[in-house]
């Protein structure tokens, strides 16, 4: 029958840290057991020569050997079995030069010679051994015996029983295992503590499976279209998949750094690193619009999920806007209709001269305003986004005017960002304006370039940002609005921090500080806010020539660009309406 081996990793650790102990615990017992066994060997020697040596410095023993004649009741006799008796020796022989027993354990030896070999000793010399004899196996010392001159005169042979030194030896084995069964159980207990630990840890994983998890969890993190990123128990960046790292722009080097050293100070570094409580939270990086969500782990540590809405939140935002124009083109229906009303009448009357001097005024007025805004900010798309925000401004009781400084003859480098910063100032101001109730709400705007830069100025008869809430104002996720409410939920009142406000002037700050300028509020004369952004090299030459020339107001413009013919219904319409009366009344 085959031996399997487990498949899980704490059981194959356990069996093996089992495994382990138990080989460290007899090849540890085995290197004891072997050299005590010759200790043990080596103390009976030696308490041998010990009894042998002190038995010979006896000088009467010496007299009495030389004096008499080997007797079982004889002086030799009697002090050797009174010291044999004293010291627990197998046996204490005293013999002469020739190696006849005077003394021994059984009398019927006396007389007898010796059954090892005495020559070392009567030759001056110590002897240790351990050998067999008449009385068996023992441990035995034998010394010279000499007299009162030093001549050596016999020998002193003391035995001590083999049986009483493997006894000790086998003594201490009991004890010696029962330390080792100690210490055995002490380590199995430990390895099986670990095991369960390791278990907990791994969640009964097989070793198999580890290796297919890795892979798995690899191309999980880095195929997917959300950006993770693990944090340890002291807030260092454990893991950082590709998407995350493009949304925040971390390189490669960013993993096991703490995240204040890898991301400026701000509400996204505040959010990843869980100083914002909540679920769904809003965050700017790099000119992104991200929702992050923050997972705590049992050690300690923390996962952070981020989604890219930058482009939802853009839709969004057309989609107020194209709201916004769809409730002022019903506006501007109804108005419609009361003025074909008008020339209906005019006309059922007669008078018609009367009827196209109406025409002509009504067109005109509508058609000036466009034709305005166009030549002061050639580019479309900012002029198309002044046009529709004109509409909106209308529907909503507010009028939107053209600052008469306002001149931007250059090419826009990105007319994108342009139209998210003026549209994100206008519509703040716009909900800033309808919200003070005041006789005649506006809000006016403002673009000029000065060289290369771009300054675009929004300011508004809203109730103003007061002067500690000014830097806070442009923080992601920070609002004074009512927070929009999700599907199902009731009205929310205003707030600080919220999800669904917030995002627009983070944008533009990113915007502008991308671009190396800035942007700030102050308050407006006679109650309200001014927005300024300026945008360095936002604006490049038509011709590419480097001549500049001065602006109304004071900024600059290409001299070397050639100006467009007017139109001469352009220039008429100029007459009939001053620069700066609004684009929408």
């Amino acid at each position: 029958m085959r031996i399997r081996w487990p498949r899980r990793v704490f059981a194959q650790v356990l069996t093996a840290q089992v495994a382990l102990t138990t080989g460290v615990m007899v090849l540890a017992t085995s290197l004891f057991l072997a050299p005590l066994s010759t200790e043990l060997d080596d103390q009976a020697m030696r308490r041998a020569l010990s009894i042998a040596q002190t038995t010979a410095a006896d000088p009467d023993l010496a007299r009495k050997l030389v004096a008499t004649e080997p007797d079982a009741h004889g002086p030799v006799q009697a002090g050797a079995e009174r010291i044999r008796t004293a010291t627990g020796a197998l046996y204490v022989v005293v013999m002469d030069t020739r190696g006849v027993r005077w003394s021994h354990t059984h009398p019927a030896e006396i007389g007898r010679h010796v059954s090892t070999d005495p020559g070392r000793a009567l030759a001056g010399r110590q002897v240790r051994q351990i050998d067999t004899g008449t009385l068996g196996r023992s441990a035995r010392a034998k010394v010279p015996l000499r007299d009162e001159r030093g001549r050596i005169v016999g020998a002193v042979s003391v035995g001590i029983a083999y049986d009483s030194v493997r006894g000790r030896l086998l003594g201490t084995i009991p004890g010696l295992l029962r330390h080792a069964g100690a210490a055995l159980a002490v380590g199995v207990l430990a390895a099986i503590v670990l095991s369960r630990r390791l278990r907990r840890r791994t969640h009964g994983v097989a070793f198999t499976d580890i290796s297919a998890l890795l892979d798995e969890r690899e191309a999980m993190l880095h195929g997917i279209r959300e950006g993770v990123v693990a944090f340890d128990r002291r807030g260092r960046i454990r893991l950082v998949n590709d998407e995350a790292a493009r949304l925040l722009g971390l390189d490669a080097q960013a993993a096991g750094r703490p995240l204040d050293e890898v991301l400026p100070p701000g509400r996204t570094t505040d959010v990843l690193a869980g100083r914002v409580a909540g679920t769904d939270l809003l965050a700017v990086s790099g000119g992104r619009v991200l929702v992050a969500n923050r997972m705590p782990t049992q050690d300690g540590g923390a996962v952070v999920t981020l989604r890219d809405r930058t482009e939802l939140e853009l839709l969004g935002r057309e989609l107020d806007s194209t709201q916004g124009l769809l409730d002022a083109l019903r506006a501007q229906d109804h108005e419609h209709a009361n003025q074909l009303h008008t020339l209906r009448g005019l006309l059922e009357l007669g008078r018609y001269e009367k009827a196209v001097e109406f025409v002509t005024e009504v067109a005109s007025t509508q058609r000036a305003s466009a034709e305005e805004i166009a030549e002061r900010v050639p580019d479309p798309l900012l002029s198309a986004l002044l046009v529709g925000k004109a509409a909106i401004a209308a529907e909503r009781g507010v009028s939107l005017r053209v600052s008469p400084s306002t001149l931007l003859p250059d090419t826009v480098v990105d007319p994108r960002d342009l139209v998210t910063v003026l549209g994100n100032l206008i519509d703040n101001a716009l909900d800033a304006a309808a919200e003070r109730r005041r006789a005649e709400p506006f809000v006016e705007v403002e673009l000029r370039a000065e060289h290369s830069t771009a300054v675009l100025r929004v300011s508004d008869t809203g109730p103003g940002v007061p002067p500690e809430l000014r830097d806070r104002i442009f923080a992601e996720g920070w609002s004074t609005k009512a927070a929009r409410p999700l599907p199902g939920e009731g009205p929310t009142g205003p707030v600080a921090f919220h999800r669904g406000r917030g995002i627009g002037l983070a944008l533009v700050r990113r915007l502008a500080e991308r671009y190396g300028g800035m942007a700030r509020v102050t308050a407006r004369a006679g109650g309200g806010a001014v927005f300024t952004v300026v945008l360095p090299e936002a604006l490049a030459p038509e011709d590419g020539s480097p001549g500049r020339r001065r602006t109304a107001a004071g900024g600059t413009a290409v001299t070397g660009a050639p100006r467009r013919p007017e139109r001469p219904e352009r220039t008429e319409s100029r007459k009939r309406r001053p620069m700066g009366s609004g684009a929408s009344q």
